[in-house]
């Protein structure tokens, strides 16, 4: 029997949930569009893997994550696929993001599935690998990939599974209905969940309102250890911290997760989805959605598909558009008001409520606070939400988050007591969000001080390597001249130079010789008469000597681009010959042009 215990705080606010339970789960068919955002749980966004125009069968994958955290999407029926953009998607600030849109072609034709029949057979990892490929994520709350939730560290052994079907929000039934009417499914997937896990307890968690529910579960667990708990009804028993408390008596510490006190919770919608997932090989595609409110004729819960309108899901509840205040994305207390019927059912879509004027106001103007310490007493998390609220208007972020400001679980709690309508929730949110902003910039700034630190490092290291190739360079010069002269001392001292030195006299008294009766040649030729006529220039050498020129600065400007990326000494030298040969050139492309500028003057003989 298991101990049933309570948490700090809490309130018990209307529950309207006898609006939505009276019938069946109905089919809610398929719209004429379905339009499935690429992000629909915590994590990364998948991919397309699709295009437009192609057509794509029902289950198959049609966007996919390659890396990080994620799970792909399927297509909840078969079609074509009609574009790939941003569409407004469900979000309390009524974004964009972009979505697949699908137009359902009425076969509804299943691709093919790989149903496993005994997962025991299997690895753990290969039944893990089945729940991702299948898309499941967490129906119940952000939407944590399931597969990641299933592999705690190593460190982080789960003594305790729990299964949460407290529902704790009013109005909400969804989870109650699938309770009532597929609660062998629950149990299949809760079994699988406790394969992989190996805990030593499972438990699954009920509030005291939802006795059939209670009844189906106790039935289909007959013979074996799993615990059905019912609880008190208190909002919000169905938080994960809240049921871990109630059922355990252990709390999860502040920044924590229930891992690090050996305890994980899932949702029984999710639990479904992992038996379909394994024992039929079904991706998820559908989940089941409570539609509610005063302002429409038939409430009730909808098995619906994944990416199915608001719109097209409000026409099957017969709205009553004259009638309808608000729409409500989710439950009164952490929902958030739609401003589009347009938006499409994703994974974590759980309820929407059609309210009349009377039945969800609008709240009063906010007034300020009277320090009533109403909230800090329904806080379920023991936090101080006067205190955090001063400091999120006040912008004093740091001091909010001193103050454990992300242990808020957003319940609404604080809110729905405030005496001067305070809508505090939204402050904690912005100030969340106003953090996680600041964070973020600070990475940024942290990776570019690491980026800069680690060019500074390089060019350092650099310019070190290069010094240091520098003074090798010269040792090993200053080394082959010692060498040259060491040679040079030891042929003299053994007299074997004596020759080779009177040869070099020798030319050299040549070459003196032949540039002094070059420089008489020349003397003597400016001396002599002018010729009559002017011999005829000879322009094949002059040719010639323009070709040799342009070789031989190719060749000059080559070395000295070698030189550049060897960082030799003799740069500067090379670069002085470059532009010695290129005047040298430019000289015998002038002499080349006189030359045939003179023949062409000359006057022809005549025929």
């Amino acid at each position: 029997m298991t101990q049933i215990r309570d948490f700090s705080g809490g309130i018990h606010p209307a529950e309207n949930k006898q609006v939505s339970t009276g019938k069946p789960i109905q089919t809610a068919g398929v719209p004429g569009q379905l339009v499935l955002p690429l992000q629909q749980h915590i994590g990364e966004p998948a991919e397309p893997a699709v295009a437009i125009g192609d057509r794509v069968l029902k289950g198959e994958i049609i966007a996919n994550v390659s890396q990080g955290m994620g799970v792909p999407v399927h297509a909840p029926t078969s079609g074509v696929i009609v574009s790939i953009g941003d569409q407004p998607v469900p979000h309390p600030s009524g974004m964009v993001d972009k979505c697949i849109v699908l137009n359902p072609d009425g076969k509804d034709e299943w691709c093919e599935r790989s149903p496993t029949s005994d997962y025991r057979s299997l690895d753990r990892d290969q039944v893990l690998g089945i729940i991702k490929s299948a898309g499941v994520s967490g129906m119940g709350g952000a939407g944590f990939p399931t597969n990641i939730k299933l592999k705690p560290p190593r460190d982080r052994k789960v003594d305790t599974l729990i299964l949460n079907g407290a529902e704790c929000e009013p109005y909400i039934t969804a989870d109650d209905m699938t309770m009532r009417e597929r609660a062998r499914e629950v149990v299949a997937g809760l079994k699988i969940m406790a394969w992989l896990l190996r805990p030593e307890r499972c438990v699954i968690g009920i509030e005291d309102n939802k006795p059939e529910a209670a009844t189906a579960l106790r039935k289909a667990t007959q013979g074996t250890q799993i615990e059905i708990a019912v609880i008190p009804t208190k909002y919000p028993s169905g938080g994960e911290k809240q049921l871990i408390q109630i059922l355990t008596g252990m709390e999860v510490p502040s920044g924590g997760i229930p891992a690090d006190i050996g305890v994980m919770c899932q949702n029984v919608g999710t639990a479904v989805a992992v038996a379909q997932a394994v024992f039929e090989g079904s991706p998820l595609i559908s989940r089941i959605v409570t539609v509610t409110g005063e302002a429409v004729e038939k409430p009730g819960n909808f098995d619906v598909l994944l990416g199915t309108p608001v719109e097209y899901l409000l026409e099957q509840a017969s709205l009553q558009p004259s009638r309808t205040n608000r729409l409500v994305l989710g439950g009164p207390m952490m929902g958030y008001t739609l401003t589009t019927t347009a938006v499409p059912i994703i994974k974590t879509s759980n309820c929407i409520i059609a309210a009349t004027a009377n039945e969800l106001p609008a709240p009063p103007p906010e007034q300020a606070c009277i320090r009533c310490g109403q909230c800090a007493e329904v806080c379920p998390m023991e936090l101080l939400p006067q205190q955090l609220f001063w400091h999120a208007k006040a912008t004093e972020f740091e001091k909010a988050e001193h103050l454990n400001l992300f242990d808020c679980i957003e319940c609404g709690a604080c809110s729905y007591v405030c005496p001067s309508s305070i809508p505090l929730v939204q402050y904690y949110r912005y100030a969340k969000g106003e953090i996680r902003i600041q964070r973020a910039e600070q990475v940024k700034a942290d990776r570019a001080r690491e980026r800069f630190e680690a060019r500074q490092d390089r060019l350092e290291r650099e310019q070190q390597e290069k010094e240091l190739r520098r003074k090798e360079r010269a040792r090993a010069a200053a080394k082959a001249q010692a060498q040259k002269q060491a040679s040079a001392e030891k042929a003299v001292a053994s007299g074997e130079a004596v020759d080779e030195r009177a040869a070099k006299s020798v030319l050299v008294e040549q070459a003196l010789a032949r540039k002094k009766a070059s420089t008489e040649a020349s003397h003597a030729k400016a001396a002599a008469p002018a010729k009559p006529a002017q011999e005829k220039p000879d322009i094949d050498a002059l040719e010639k000597q323009f070709s040799q020129a342009q070789a031989k600065l190719e060749t000059m400007q080559t070395m000295l681009e070698d030189a550049k990326a060897q960082q030799a000494d003799n740069v500067e030298k090379l670069e002085r010959a470059v532009a010695k040969n290129h005047d040298r050139v430019k000289q015998a492309e002038d002499t080349l042009a006189d030359a045939r500028k003179t023949l062409a003057a000359e006057p022809q003989p005549t025929k």
